[in-house]
């Protein structure tokens, strides 16, 4: 599983008790009660989350993007506009040109990866 590092503030109060929480044998350290606390509160909203993802017409999970959806889509005279919410990834395959002339919009809430000359040539598409 593929992650994405954050950096988050807490003050000391906060990180005492987590810290606390820790040593008391509840969670293994910081990072496994952090996670913990995420997962909870997007279980916790998780109808409000399926709810936008439908009223977005957002992908959820991965997405990748291949060169053959991408000649595909030229071929068909279409730009494609891509939503997603998880990880988007562009192949390796994928030229800056083909990029340009089929991805109208890209919106990515989660993470996109793609060769650094690829995002270069599609910067002004990401939302």
């Amino acid at each position: 599983m593929e992650t994405e590092k954050i950096t988050i503030n807490l003050g000391p109060v906060d990180l005492g008790r987590i810290d606390l929480l820790v040593q008391e044998g509840f969670y293994q350290n910081r990072t496994d009660f952090i996670r913990t606390a995420i997962r909870n509160q997007i279980t916790g909203h998780a109808g409000e989350v399926e709810r936008a993802i439908d009223r977005h017409m957002l992908d959820l999970g991965l997405r990748d993007v291949t060169a053959q959806e991408l000649e595909a889509a030229r071929a068909a005279g279409e730009r494609l506009h891509i939503k997603v919410v998880g990880l988007m990834r562009i192949a390796a395959d994928v030229t800056p040109e083909l990029a340009a002339a089929t991805i109208a919009s890209i919106t990515v809430l989660g993470s996109l990866q793609a060769s650094r000359e690829v995002k270069a040539a599609i910067a002004d598409r990401i939302v």
